[in-house]
């Protein structure tokens, strides 16, 4: 028998694989406590993950793990380098949420410029009057610059292009010819100057690569969109150029620190709408990311896992 680990919970279309796989047990952990799963892992010999770390102390305590499947694709929480040491290969869920998470970029855009929060909540205030204050704003005619040309942000680019967005982007890991129906901004700073809107799609920095110099660079007004990892954007810097009316809004769907505590600036802002990291989160790509994680793993133990589904070099790969 080959037992396997769900840290998280997942859609029931993977449960559903796993309950139908022969010769298979599992243990399935949905306590959202991201440390719950700990005393599971040394019995897992697969391990389905959704957000929670994944570290090198954490494998010490893992002897029978022979691989790893990531409920998505980033995995700036699992320590990759060190499965690959124990020939222990990770698995991602490869392009199944692009289009999902290019869909939620656009509605912040939409939301930020329309000022959605605001007027709402002015609504449920009794502030009919609200509307007269003409604060939303239209994207036709405005310029967007994308930040990361990769899957989603090519699908956003065509989402804008058809609300009559003028699309730049920038993303420096490209040729030239990488960007064809869209304007290339190989310069950040000069193409945040000279941009109305912002959307960050890009893999989780060292440092913010939207930091306070970049945000006072920008029109006022402007308004930042991020989708990808918190902290890419300096928050403590937005939420001050936001209260400032330097940046006219944001939409804000990953922060650095997840959940973000009662008292973060951002959320007291009407300008800024923040959602929980549930830009991939739809019930289709829920679906998609459920059962591709699971068969990563069960793929593994019959020894056809895609390796182009796997994001680290293992030494040694485990045999299935």
């Amino acid at each position: 028998m080959t037992h396997i680990l769900v840290a998280g919970k997942l859609h029931p279309s993977g449960l559903a694989l796993l309950e139908e796989a022969p010769g298979v047990t599992f243990d399935y952990v949905t306590d959202p406590d991201p440390t719950a799963y700990l005393a599971y892992l040394p019995a897992a010999e697969g391990l389905v993950l959704r957000t929670q770390p994944l570290t090198s102390a954490h494998l010490a305590s893992a002897p029978r793990l022979r691989v790893v499947s990531r409920h998505g694709v980033g995995y700036d929480a699992v320590d990759a380098a060190a499965l690959a040491a124990r020939g222990i290969p990770l698995a991602i869920v490869g392009d199944v949420n692009s289009r999902t998470v290019a869909e939620h970029a656009m509605m912040l855009l939409l939301a930020a410029s329309r000022r959605l929060v605001k007027s709402a909540t002015a609504l449920r205030a009794g502030d009919w009057t609200h509307r007269n204050a003409f604060e939303p704003s239209e994207l036709a005619g405005k310029t967007l610059l994308i930040v990361g040309f990769g899957r989603i942000g090519r699908h956003l680019a065509g989402l804008a292009a058809a609300f009559g967005m003028t699309v730049r982007a920038h993303d420096p890991y490209l040729d030239a010819s990488a960007f064809e129906g869209v304007e290339h901004a190989p310069d950040l700073a000069a193409a945040l100057a000279g941009c109305d809107c912002v959307s960050i799609h890009v893999p989780k920095t060292d440092g913010a690569l939207i930091g306070a110099a970049e945000i006072a660079a920008m029109k006022p007004g402007a308004v930042i969109v991020n989708t990808a990892r918190g902290g890419v954007v300096d928050e403590a810097a937005l939420a001050e150029a936001i209260a400032s009316g330097q940046i006219g809004a944001a939409g804000l769907d990953v922060l650095s620190h997840e959940p973000p505590e009662a008292d973060e600036p951002l959320l007291a802002l009407d300008n800024v709408i923040v959602t929980p990291h549930s830009a991939g989160l739809t019930r289709e790509c829920a679906e998609r990311m459920a059962t591709v994680s699971v068969r990563n793993v069960l793929d593994h133990f019959e020894g056809r896992l895609d390796p182009a589904l796997v994001v680290n070099s293992p030494i040694t790969e485990a045999a299935g």
